[in-house]
C-alpha cells in the first residue's frame, strides 16, 4: 500500500495557511505562490516516485497468464511402471533409453560385449531376468535412438566404433537378437552420439571421439557400408550434443572445446561459432521455428546454467539463467507444439519446466515436479503416442537405478473434459517423412508432415490443411450426371447449387462444424481454462491458482490507490494556484 502524504509542515506550512506575521502576510505575494507552487511540485514527484517503487517491488514476480500455467506432473503407479531393469551403469552423459508408441528401448549391462532390451510399452510390471537381449557390439552401447519414421527400426552406437541398425520385430523375442541389418564403420575411435535426419528418410548422423560427425545414407542396399556420404572435420574436442532445426537444414554442435557451433549439414561448413567465455555447453537444442538456441552447461563460476542464444549470432547469449550448483548434466527437451522447455538433470529428482517467448522475458518459469527417486537417464515420448483424453502433453520415462526401475511420469494439463482439446493439441510431426535421402542430399529442405492427435485423424498434407479447406466441399471429383442433377435443382426450386455436394460431405465434416458452435461456458467462466479440481494435487494447484488470483486484484487495488492520490494532488494544486472568488 502507498503512504498518504502529511500535512505540510514548517515553512511550507506557514506559506500556505499563512502566519508568523502580520497584514495580509505572505499568502496574497507572487514570490508566495512560486514557492507554494514548486514545493506542491517536488512533493508530488517524491509520492509518485515512492508510489512506483512501491509498486514494482509488489510486482515481482509479475502475473503472467498462460494455459500451461498448472500442468503438473502424475508419476504411473508401481504396476504401470517397469521393474526389476538391469539399467546400465556407463558414466557417459547420455539418455540411455528411447521410446516410441510401440517399444522401450534401455541400455543395459551386458558381459562380453554391449546390448540393450527392447520392451514392449504394454508389457509393465518385474521384468523376466533372462528377458532377451537386442545385442551385436563388442563394446558397451553408448546411445540408442529409434528412426521416426519407423517404429520397428533402432539404431545403436558403441564403444567398438561402429553404428548397428536393427529390424525390430513386431512379436515378442523369444532370443536374444544378434543378427543386424546394418553396420556402419567408419569412426576411428568409439561412437558417442546418434540422431536421425528430422524430415529425410535414411539419414542417420553419428558423432565420435575421432571429433568427427559422419552423414550416412541407408538407403544403400549393402550390409555392411564403410564410408558415409559426408564427414564433418570442423571440431577441435569431443561433440557432446547435437541437434537440428525442424527442417533438418542446419545442425547444432556442443563441443567439450566450450564451443557452441551451427553447420550446415550438407556442405559441413560452420555458419555461425560461439567463443563466449562466461557459459561453458554441454548441450544444445533448437527451439522450434523460433530462431534461438538454448544451451545448458556452467558458469564461470561453476553454476549449472542455461542460456538462450539467436541463431544468426552467437556472440553473446541473449539472456543467462543460473540454477544451483549442483554438477549433473542438464538434460534441455523443447515440445515445439506449446513452446514449453523441460530440464531434467542427471541425478537430480526434479523435472523445472518453462514457456518460452519471442518477447522478453524469453524463459518464463512454470514450476517444477518433485520426486524421490534421482533419475540417471530420461527418454521421451514422441506427440503421437501420448494419450489426448487426459490432455497428456508430454511423458518422460525416468531411469531409477537405485531401484532398477523406469518410471513413466505424464505431464497433464488440468482440464474437467475428456473430449479432445484442440487449443492444446496443434498439427504434429507425424510419421511419414518429407523428403527422401537423394532429394535431401540434391539440397532440398521440406517442413515435416503434419498430423493432427485426434483419435482417428490422417495425416494432414504439407501444402493446404484440412482446416483451410471449405468443409462443404468433397474432394472427389464431381461427375457431368451430379453437375446436371444440381442444375435442375437450381432452375426448380431456387436452392443453392451445392445443396447437393453438401449431403455428399462426410460425417466428420457436419460434426466438426456441430463442435464449433458449442459453448463452453458453465456459470459464467470457461470449464476448460478454469476446470474444478479432481485430485489432491489439483486442489493444492486451484488454491494457489487463486491466491495468485487475489495478490494481482490487492495490487491492481494499489494502482488505482496510487492514481487516486495523484489525481487529488492535481486538485490541490489547482485550486491552490487559482484566484479565489
Amino acid at each position: 500500500m502507498c503512504l498518504a502524504l502529511a500535512p505540510p509542515t514548517g515553512p511550507a506550512r506557514r506559506l500556505r495557511w499563512g502566519g508568523g506575521g502580520g497584514g495580509a502576510g505572505l499568502r496574497d505575494s507572487a514570490a508566495a505562490k512560486s514557492a507554494e507552487s514548486e514545493l506542491d511540485a517536488a512533493a508530488a514527484v517524491t509520492a509518485t516516485a515512492t508510489c512506483a517503487a512501491v509498486i514494482k517491488m509488489s510486482w515481482h514476480p509479475q502475473y503472467r497468464s498462460s494455459k500451461f500455467r498448472h500442468v503438473f506432473g502424475k508419476p504411473a503407479s508401481k504396476e504401470n511402471c517397469y521393474d526389476s531393469v538391469p539399467i546400465t551403469h556407463s558414466v557417459q552423459d547420455n539418455h540411455f533409453c528411447a521410446v516410441n508408441p510401440h517399444f522401450i528401448a534401455v541400455v543395459t549391462e551386458c558381459t562380453g560385449g554391449g546390448a540393450f532390451l527392447v520392451i514392449p510399452l504394454h508389457q509393465t510390471g518385474k521384468l523376466d531376468p533372462h528377458y532377451p537381449k537386442v545385442c551385436g557390439h563388442r563394446g558397451n552401447v553408448l546411445d540408442v535412438k529409434w528412426n521416426p519414421f519407423n517404429d520397428f527400426e533402432i539404431a545403436s552406437c558403441s564403444e567398438d566404433a561402429t553404428i548397428k541398425i536393427w529390424d525390430i520385430p513386431k512379436q515378442l523375442l523369444t532370443k536374444n537378437l544378434t543378427a543386424f541389418r546394418k553396420e556402419l564403420v567408419g569412426h576411428a575411435r568409439k561412437v558417442g552420439l546418434v540422431e536421425w535426419h528430422p524430415t529425410a528418410a535414411n539419414i542417420l548422423f553419428s558423432s565420435g571421439y575421432d571429433y568427427k560427425v559422419m552423414v550416412w545414407n541407408l538407403d544403400s542396399k549393402e550390409s555392411v557400408i564403410m564410408s558415409p556420404v559426408k564427414t564433418i572435420n570442423c571440431h577441435q574436442d569431443v561433440i557432446l550434443s547435437m541437434s537440428f532445426n525442424t527442417n533438418g537444414s542446419l545442425l547444432a554442435t556442443a563441443c567439450k572445446d566450450r564451443k557452441i557451433r551451427v553447420l550446415d549439414p550438407r556442405a559441413g561448413t560452420v555458419l555461425q561459432e560461439a567463443n563466449y567465455k562466461g557459459h561453458r555447453a554441454n548441450k544444445v537444442l533448437f527451439l522450434g521455428n523460433l530462431k534461438k538456441l538454448l544451451s545448458t552447461g556452467t558458469s564461470r563460476w561453476n553454476n549449472r546454467q542455461m542460456a538462450l542464444w539467436d541463431q544468426d549470432d552467437l556472440s553473446v547469449p541473449v539472456t543467462e539463467v543460473d540454477l544451483d550448483g549442483s554438477s549433473g548434466v542438464l538434460f534441455p527437451f523443447y515440445d515445439a507444439d506449446t513452446n514449453m522447455l523441460y530440464v531434467v538433470g542427471k541425478g537430480d529428482r526434479n523435472i523445472h519446466y518453462y514457456e518460452i517467448s519471442a518477447n522478453k522475458p524469453h524463459l518464463n518459469y512454470l514450476t517444477e515436479y518433485h520426486s524421490y527417486n534421482p533419475q540417471k537417464g530420461i527418454g521421451v515420448m514422441p506427440k503421437r503416442g501420448l494419450d489426448v483424453s487426459s490432455c497428456e502433453i508430454f511423458r518422460f520415462y525416468k531411469l531409477i537405478t537405485t531401484k532398477s526401475l523406469i518410471e513413466p511420469v505424464s505431464m497433464i494439463v488440468p482440464r474437467r473434459s475428456e473430449s479432445y482439446q484442440e487449443d492444446i493439441y496443434p498439427p504434429t510431426a507425424s510419421a511419414q517423412p518429407s523428403l527422401t535421402a537423394q532429394e535431401w542430399l540434391s539440397g532440398m529442405n521440406k517442413e515435416p508432415v503434419l498430423m493432427s492427435l485426434r483419435p482417428g485423424a490422417e495425416p494432414l498434407s504439407p501444402q493446404p490443411l484440412p482446416s483451410e479447406r471449405t468443409l462443404s466441399m468433397p474432394t472427389a471429383p464431381t461427375s457431368p450426371h451430379l453437375f446436371n442433377q444440381t442444375e435442375s435443382l437450381v432452375a426448380e426450386d431456387g436452392r443453392r447449387p451445392f445443396s447437393l455436394l453438401e449431403e455428399k460431405a462426410p460425417r466428420w465434416a457436419a460434426e466438426h462444424r456441430q463442435e464449433e458452435k458449442k459453448t463452453w461456458l458453465s456459470d459464467g467462466f470457461d470449464i476448460f481454462e478454469c476446470p474444478p479440481p479432481k485430485t489432491e494435487n489439483e486442489l493444492l494447484q486451484m488454491f494457489y491458482r487463486q491466491q495468485d488470483e487475489i495478490r494481482r486484484l490487492r495490487e491492481l487495488v494499489t494502482q488505482r490507490e496510487v492514481q487516486a492520490k495523484q489525481l487529488e494532488l492535481e486538485i490541490r494544486n489547482l485550486r491552490m494556484n487559482s484566484p479565489r472568488l
